[in-house]
């Protein structure tokens, strides 16, 4: 069993930035994932327990960071730029099988451990 726990999120204006973090007991890839209630959950980005490789979604590229320190067991989201289109339930989500990087990384349903979510609200 693998636990996540998450912090970071909240209520910010248009333009401004949020630092998401997701510890984990032991070093996966991870998966950051955003749900609005009632929509499919989405991609945002991930990154490679190992070979810190990183990927994004289209509409997160160039605004969001993530990146990961090992010796905390923690991966962070970094938003800037924020945007009301960025409101939603942010999940960070833990792949225990330790496999090699790739576009895999991007599928919700290749994760097999959640967090319970945080929500990130962004005003105009």
């Amino acid at each position: 069993q693998v636990q996540l726990v998450q912090s970071g999120g909240g209520l910010v204006q248009a333009g401004q930035s949020l630092s998401l973090s997701c510890v984990a007991a032991g070093r996966y890839s991870i998966g950051w994932f955003r749900q609005v209630p009632g929509k499919d959950r989405l991609f945002v980005a991930a990154i490679h327990w190992r070979e810190f490789s990183t990927f994004y979604a289209d509409s997160v590229k160039g605004r969001f960071t993530i990146h990961r320190d090992n010796a905390r067991n923690t991966v962070y989201l970094q938003m800037t730029g924020l945007i009301p289109e960025d409101t939603a339930v942010y999940y960070c989500a833990a792949d225990s099988m330790n496999r090699e990087s790739g576009r895999w990384l991007s599928q919700p349903l290749e994760y097999d451990y959640w967090g319970p979510g945080v929500w990130v609200t962004v005003s105009s």
